[in-house]
């Protein structure tokens, strides 16, 4: 008998993953979190039975979310990381050597966890000492925060369940507050592609463009993500994506990528028509 996950993107459409073996399931005070190994994406963490990532593709989602941002801001000492449980936005971060404290808010214990233990390729940094995990709700979280960080990276959920509140106004708005006058904030954006998503990726797009001064979007192509063509959000209170960018000082740090690159950094923000049509009709 064949194992198959199945992930619904539409009503219409279907993700299936052959799996050799389901490694754990259980249900915690939030969501259910399952890890599956399978032979052509390694090991992967569905929450609710959605896709979260898989060990074959997982570089390219947080390469984009870490270190685009980083490239631009020239010097981040302090960042505030909301979800990532699984640790892959905290790998990457820690290969700055720069950085001297890193917040990690995650609300389910349970899902950082069980990536120690079943996900080792993300979670290789968590015990970095310049690593601290607060387990609470991330909106509780940042409104007690202002004038405290460099960076924000918001690594959640859909916007639904645990991941609803930090697509609202008054989130991006205490993460504005919560930023240093040069701060920088970056979100997962969803994608443009299916109708409900590119809804979603709309309302979140307005709300960040009513809090901060310089808000654009940028995208990169994630296979197990729907319909593969994936959002990210850059919104800033001084720096520009692109004319703040500094290559030199990125490719002087040596860090070795494997999607990201200074070309790419650039490309990613030149976005298709359809999806500019998007962003223009709440702008």
């Amino acid at each position: 008998m064949e194992l198959w996950f199945t992930e619904k993107h539409t009503k219409n459409v279907e993700l299936s993953i052959k799996v050799d073996r389901q490694l754990y399931s259980a249900q915690s005070e939030f969501q259910r979190i399952d890890i599956f190994d399978s032979p052509e994406f390694g090991r992967f963490l569905t929450l609710d039975g959605y896709m979260m990532l898989t060990e074959k593709d997982e570089f390219i989602y947080h390469e984009m979310i870490v270190h685009v941002p980083m490239s631009v801001h020239p010097n981040v000492k302090k960042v505030l990381v909301i979800g990532a449980g699984d640790g892959g936005v905290i790998r990457e971060l820690t290969r700055y050597q720069t950085l001297e404290h890193i917040d990690l808010v995650e609300i389910d214990e349970m899902v950082v966890n069980v990536c120690k233990e079943y996900l080792p390729l993300t979670s290789c940094s968590m015990e970095d000492p310049r690593v601290h995990i607060t387990y609470q709700d991330g909106l509780k979280f940042v409104r007690r925060r202002q004038n405290e960080y460099d960076l924000i990276i918001v690594d959640s959920t859909d916007p639904f369940g645990p991941g609803e509140g930090l697509f609202t106004k008054e989130f991006y708005g205490n993460c504005y507050k919560a930023l240093k006058d040069d701060g920088i904030m970056v979100n997962q954006h969803e994608s443009p592609f299916y109708k409900d998503d590119a809804i979603a990726m709309q309302r979140a797009h307005k709300r960040i463009i009513e809090s901060f001064p310089i808000s654009k979007v940028y995208q990169a192509h994630i296979p197990t993500y729907p319909s593969g063509h994936w959002l990210f959000g850059f919104a800033s209170k001084k720096y520009h994506p692109i004319y703040d960018f500094d290559a030199l000082r990125f490719k002087s740090l040596g860090l070795k990528t494997k999607y990201y690159n200074c070309q790419l950094h650039i490309g990613a923000f030149a976005l298709p028509n359809y999806v500019e049509e998007l962003l223009e009709d709440v702008e």
